[in-house]
């Protein structure tokens, strides 16, 4: 069943990992604030129908934990796209991708102030090292000027940040489906992006996009709506609570490695390093789930005593 929930948290990182390249072209005709605004709009209106199909109106209400769903909304929707958006115009690509592998550590670290679990010191050693495979993947061995990140790097980590404590937040909302939680902490987040987008235009800060270049970037908007805002962020919060926070948020160093593939596929030529770097990111992940799972029982000695169930159905013995 573990193997099974691992595949929700996987799809969610591949999806976004395609979707960074999918995007870059679509930032050209939009600004990126209205961009992002523009997705989760459409994102919401998607997620509000499926909830309502599924689990009726009553689903929308928040059951006395309105504040909380605000918060981690707004932290976690708003917070981390906006600030990657605004970090990507003071820092390189490949320096802001980088920062995403960071979510293991963070969302750990989250839990451990949050909740005062303690972080396991070989899930955490296994983030590092993940966390040193991707630095390979996206320096291609060169750690020249990743200490110069300046205010787009002080951006990078507060998003990190904002998403670590949504991550670790799902994991506090057993008792909702994934659907639900996505789609309140969602409304929550574009109500806050719409706000801040609105106020962007009215300042001059960015300029409303014309329906002709909405228009023009349809195919990556429906890709990044689709994909990205509703299979990958639903599959994320079911990942969330089947694994845990901590065990999920492995995953997202796979992320810019993801990106890298992309790349290839579209012609570009890794350097030996950059293989490497992606084979220790997927060694580390496999490690590390392999970790996070339940010792199983060590089987009863055999005994002299008879056992009728025993002998008619040893699995049930085992399974008690």
């Amino acid at each position: 069943m573990r193997s099974r929930a691992t595949a929700y948290p996987l799809v969610a990182v591949l999806g976004w990992g395609v979707m960074f390249p999918i995007l870059a072209s679509a930032l050209d005709r939009v600004d990126p604030l209205n961009l992002t605004t523009a997705r989760y709009l459409l994102a919401a209106v998607v997620l509000v129908a499926i909830l309502l199909l599924r689990e009726g109106a009553g689903a929308l209400r928040h059951g006395g934990r309105a504040l909380e769903v605000v918060v981690l909304g707004v932290v976690g929707f708003a917070g981390f796209n906006l600030l990657t958006n605004l970090a990507l115009e003071h820092a390189a690509p490949q320096q802001i991708s980088l920062f995403v592998a960071t979510t293991p550590v963070i969302t750990q670290l989250v839990r451990w102030a949050r909740d005062g679990v303690r972080t396991k010191p070989l899930l955490l050693a296994l983030s590092l090292v993940a966390l040193l495979g991707v630095g390979l993947v996206i320096t291609r061995g060169s750690l020249a000027g990743l200490g110069q990140f300046g205010l787009g790097g002080l951006m990078m980590i507060g998003a990190v940040l904002g998403w670590g404590i949504y991550t670790h937040g799902a994991s506090r909302f057993g008792e909702w489906s994934p659907l639900r939680f996505t789609t309140l902490t969602a409304l929550a987040g574009t109500a806050a992006m719409l706000v801040l987008s609105i106020g962007a235009d009215a300042v001059g800060w960015q300029h409303a996009p014309a329906a002709a270049d909405l228009v023009a970037v349809a195919p990556q908007l429906a890709y990044a709506v689709l994909v990205g805002a509703v299979i990958a962020v639903l599959a994320w919060n079911t990942g969330v609570q089947r694994l845990g926070a901590a065990n999920a948020a492995l995953f997202m160093n796979l992320v810019p490695v993801t990106t890298f593939a992309v790349q290839i596929a579209r012609g570009y030529r890794p350097e030996p390093v950059e293989l490497v770097g992606a084979a220790i990111t997927i060694a580390a992940l496999i490690a590390a789930n392999l970790a996070a799972r339940p010792r199983s029982a060590a089987p009863p000695r055999p005994s002299a005593v008879t056992d009728p169930i025993a002998v008619t159905d040893p699995v049930a013995v085992s399974a008690r």
